[in-house]
């Protein structure tokens, strides 16, 4: 096998799109609390990674809830493995609401149409479709190349990246990166101004459970130990609550890269600086960075009482809580002043936060990539509102990307199409990401 660069043939091209729509139509949702059988899908990716000479593991740690692992040995034995990878669940999709059934995967005017068109079956298509070219083309990479296709990301992730990390470390020897999902897609800041973001960071996930105590009793009585009037005041303080700016590395970089493009001057070290004043010049760009700049915290469910005449002695509500990295114990700090003395509250799940060099090699590597693909691209770095399946393979010291490239025309809202109702892909932008994915793979 060779390590030649020659660009991927045309069976590659149709095959990413055979893959993508076929893997739509293995209904994977994900609703939570194990409700979800995602073999199916995994059978199909092994299937093919198998029929390219690999050997893939299925793993599984609840029975249905499968991933898969397979390993591509690279030419030089001394580099670092490469982790790339890809969730196989999906979210929920009601028919009713969608111009095309969710899980038809039909192509219809040059798109494909369907749950996890872009969240993110896509991506789990251009790998097969990459593999395969090698197989065929007698490919060999640089360096070892592990591929996981993982179950459960939309919930918990432990059925998938969670238990791979903990109970399969083995599997991933040698990895210090990894790429996957929400990053390298095309975000049109305006006339002309095409940018690709590629993840390097992700804020971290704090969802809380809040519990307030009080005395029960009769609704037409006074009763100053309300406890879903205690409960009320805390929400409505985390909910209002303005959280301090925190730029991390990541973020300064985007704010200064994009700012450079749209010929802004900022000087994000001055003493005045103002980041929403920044922001507000940025135009859509602001979109990338906005979410980023400090800590979140929204309420999201209520929970109290079970008659109106019975005041409950206990009430309870869930916060969405989002922290950037280095901001968890501002995190800790500020909820227990929010929440006050009467009202408890506790994780009900947690992740870390990551933070991804954007001066490294591998970035550069990426941006190559995109740009040879799209010279009139500009390539910029930006941190993730919400997480990936890269938080729990950093348990493994395996540094994450967002890199799932996409070329999308003037009017596709990228954003909207996670979870969102008709969620489609151009055929075009999946080609334009085989070949984006052949490039970076064969030279990282």
């Amino acid at each position: 096998m060779t390590t030649a660069a020659a660009p991927v043939d045309d069976t590659a091209l149709d095959e990413v799109v055979t893959f993508t729509s076929e893997l739509i139509r293995i209904d994977t949702t994900n609703r939570g609390g194990g409700d979800c059988r995602e073999r199916p899908a995994a059978e199909y990716a092994a299937e093919r990674l198998a029929a390219a000479g690999l050997d893939p593991v299925l793993l599984e740690r609840t029975p249905g809830r499968t991933n898969v692992v397979a390993r591509i040995e690279g030419t030089d034995p001394s580099a670092d493995a490469l982790l790339v990878h890809g969730h196989l669940d999906v979210v929920p999709a009601e028919p009713g609401d969608w111009t095309v059934h969710p899980f038809s995967g039909e192509v219809r005017d040059g798109v494909v149409w369907g749950r996890g068109a872009v969240d993110m079956k896509n991506m789990d298509a251009m790998i097969l479709a990459v593999v395969r070219a090698w197989h065929r083309t007698g490919v060999r990479p640089r360096r070892d190349i592990v591929i996981a296709y993982t179950a459960d990301e939309e919930a918990s992730a432990e059925d998938g990246a969670g238990f791979l990390a903990d109970r399969h470390p083995g599997l991933f020897e040698g990895c210090t990166e990894g790429i996957s999902e929400s990053g390298a897609f095309t975000f049109h800041a305006g006339p002309g101004m095409a940018l690709y973001p590629v993840g390097a960071g992700e804020r971290g996930t704090a969802w809380l459970r809040l519990t307030a105590h009080g005395r029960a009793g009769h609704g037409s009585k006074v009763n100053t130990s309300n406890a879903v009037t205690r409960l009320a005041a805390a929400v409505s303080r985390i909910g209002e609550y303005e959280w301090p700016v925190r730029l991390t590395p990541t973020v300064r970089a985007a704010l200064s890269e994009l700012a450079a493009l749209q010929g802004i001057a900022a000087d994000l070290d001055a003493p005045d600086f103002d980041v929403d004043a920044l922001l507000a010049k940025l135009g859509p760009a602001a979109k990338l960075v906005e979410p980023v700049v400090r800590n979140s915290s929204n309420p999201t469910m209520l929970d109290a009482g079970y008659k109106v005449n019975v005041i409950p002695g206990q009430a309870g509500a869930f916060v969405d809580g989002r922290t950037v990295p280095g901001g968890e114990e501002e995190f800790r700090e500020t909820l227990d002043r929010l929440t006050g003395p009467d009202v408890d509250w506790e994780f009900h799940h947690r992740e870390v936060a990551l933070e991804a060099p954007v001066d490294s090699p591998t970035f550069a590597k990426l941006r190559a990539a995109i740009e040879r693909f799209d010279p009139d691209g500009h390539v910029v770095p930006f941190c993730m509102s919400g997480g990936t399946d890269a938080k729990q393979f950093s348990r493994l010291g395996i540094t994450g990307y967002g890199f799932s490239p996409l070329k999308l025309p003037e009017g596709y809202d990228y954003a909207a199409m996670f979870h969102g109702v008709d969620e489609r892909v151009p055929v075009e932008a999946l080609h334009f990401g085989v070949r984006v994915l052949d490039h970076y793979l064969k030279s990282a």
